[in-house]
């Protein structure tokens, strides 16, 4: 029997809770288990499954060739015609991204070579956090906005722009992970609760046009070569659930199989299969900055995504042990004082979205990926990790 998959509820206009600028509320280690047990905890694992579920292809009717749902094109034209033809909503989104990207010409590289990251990041990240809650007042975003309070949606602003704002990395650190992608996720999350995405389509149709459309985002201290990746994490569930198998809209996500046509889990090994895929695939595209940035065989720089190329039954055997690794590891590794943005949750657990998910974004920055503290940069700790993926996976000894 097809059980529809959960989705993050919206929340009631008439009944919002009261919006408050997150703090850092993640002390010690026993603040995580309340955390974990948090309705917070619980709305951001539910959306994430519930857009990874929406860009699983989709059997159709008519034909027996499945829909899939692909990144857009990133030629000018292309985007032009795209903006003109999604709804207004997500064409807001693209518009606030295309803000943020501006502010680099009020502040460019500096020269020079650099160690570290280039100085005129904190310059950049220091107009976008000036400006930040203006641009949530603008077109859509604005109304969406000022329906969520009383007071205009000052405080709504305020606490959307919190993780808009923790979505682009750490101006004292230099840096991006997983910690501050996983904020932006939650800065998406809070629009969803909000309403912002309420429209005549389908929300399924509405879930895909988040992901493909605004969900562009591309580094965190890093393991080296014993991490998944030093920048993302989410790509490679959503890239791995955009070639699984097809599936009816009201089915669960399928645990194995690829969609016909899909290139094989080995082919992220190679380098021209990869330049043709990262265009319009989430798990390609993540792959692909990876060898702009690092040099030598693939299997050396990243053995863990070179282990996960040898599963065999597909790539939803993959995003089975992406999504169970996303989750079940993560939080067991958390460390409390965060490595990149301070912040944390409400321990009432929380009515929105809103300042209750902070927590995950302390916890992600001081998890498995990102902590450069962890006594985890050995190779029996890597190996260690490869095999909890086969474990998670259910697919033990097939990963080459």
């Amino acid at each position: 029997m097809s059980v529809m998959p959960l989705r993050l509820e919206v929340l009631d206009r008439a009944s919002l809770p009261e919006f408050t600028t997150p703090v850092k509320r993640i002390h010690e280690s026993s603040d995580v288990p309340e955390f974990l047990t948090s309705l917070a905890y619980r709305d951001i694992g539910v959306f994430i499954m519930q857009l990874n579920h929406a860009v699983c292809p989709r059997r159709r009717r008519d034909t027996p060739v499945p829909q899939t749902f692909v990144l857009p094109p990133s030629s000018s034209s292309s985007k032009q015609e795209q903006h003109s033809s999604i709804s207004r909503p997500v064409s807001a989104l693209q518009d606030l991204l295309a803000d943020v990207e501006r502010l680099i010409e009020r502040a460019p590289p500096a020269p020079g070579p650099r160690r570290f990251g280039n100085l005129s990041f904190r310059t950049w990240h220091s107009l976008l956090g000036d400006e930040a809650e203006a641009m949530l007042t603008r077109g859509a975003l604005g109304e969406t906005m000022a329906a969520a309070a009383g007071d205009g949606g000052e405080a709504a602003r305020r606490e959307v722009a919190s993780y808009l704002l923790g979505g682009f990395g750490s101006a004292q650190r230099l840096d991006y992970g997983t910690g501050h992608e996983l904020s932006f996720v939650a800065f998406l999350g809070c629009l969803w609760k909000l309403g912002h995405f309420a429209t005549d389509k389908p929300e399924a149709e509405m879930e895909r046009e988040i992901l493909i459309t605004t969900y562009t985002l591309e580094p965190a201290g890093s393991h080296g070569v014993w991490g998944l990746d030093d920048h993302s994490f989410v790509p490679y569930i959503f890239g791995s659930a955009q070639l699984t198998r097809p599936i009816d809209e009201s089915d669960p996500m399928p645990l194995e199989g690829s969609v016909r046509g899909a290139p094989k889990t080995g082919d992220v090994t190679k380098s021209l299969v990869v330049e043709d895929n990262r265009q319009s695939n989430m798990y390609f595209s993540a792959i692909g900055f990876i060898n702009d940035i690092k040099k030598g065989p693939f299997w050396e720089h990243s053995p863990m995504l070179f282990d996960i190329s040898g599963v065999k039954d597909g790539w939803g055997k993959i995003n089975k042990g992406m999504i169970k690794m996303y989750n079940a590891e993560r939080p067991q590794r958390a460390k409390p004082g965060g490595t990149v943005w301070p912040v944390g949750y409400r321990c009432n657990h929380g009515r929105a979205m809103g300042s209750n998910i902070a927590g995950a974004v302390n916890i992600c920055n001081n998890g498995w990926v990102n902590s450069p503290h962890a006594a985890a940069s050995t190779a029996a700790w890597a190996t260690t990790r490869r095999r909890n993926y086969r474990r998670n996976a259910g697919d033990e000894g097939s990963m080459g």
